[in-house]
């Protein structure tokens, strides 16, 4: 099968960095799939699952926010947080959603506040609905 190479760029460093079949994820206009042979392109990418091929086997991760480009072939996603499925603490996330829900039935919060916790919740339920490896 034909394949594209891949790099995947966190705030912590090289996450990943080979070849991939596809590469499936949210970006700020919706859904969007790379496969091998895409035309140049950049966009920004949304909070959501990424599905990433790799060797024939499909890889599930949480992909929270960042830049894709797409040039000459090569793929390199910078991604705020990106987490396999397997990686992904489900207690912690857990909790992060009821700290954000509980932040926000406070009716006294400025509207950055009720923003910043709108997106810890939404963080967290991206988290939560990646299915376990």
């Amino acid at each position: 099968m034909s394949s594209f190479h891949l790099q995947i760029v966190t705030p912590d460093g090289l996450f990943y960095d080979g070849q991939a079949e596809s590469l499936n994820l949210r970006a700020a206009q919706g859904g969007l799939t790379i496969l091998p042979r895409h035309t140049n392109f950049v966009t920004t990418v949304g909070m959501g699952p990424a599905k990433v091929v790799l060797d024939g086997n499909a890889r599930t991760a949480a992909c929270i926010g960042g830049m894709l480009s797409v040039i000459n072939g090569e793929v390199r996603l910078i991604a705020t947080t990106f987490e396999w499925a397997e990686d992904i603490d489900r207690e912690r996330a857990k909790s992060a959603l009821e700290r954000a829900e509980a932040k926000l039935a406070d009716a006294s919060l400025s509207k950055e506040e009720h923003r910043l916790a709108e997106s810890a919740k939404r963080r967290a339920q991206v988290r939560l609905s990646i299915p376990q490896a």
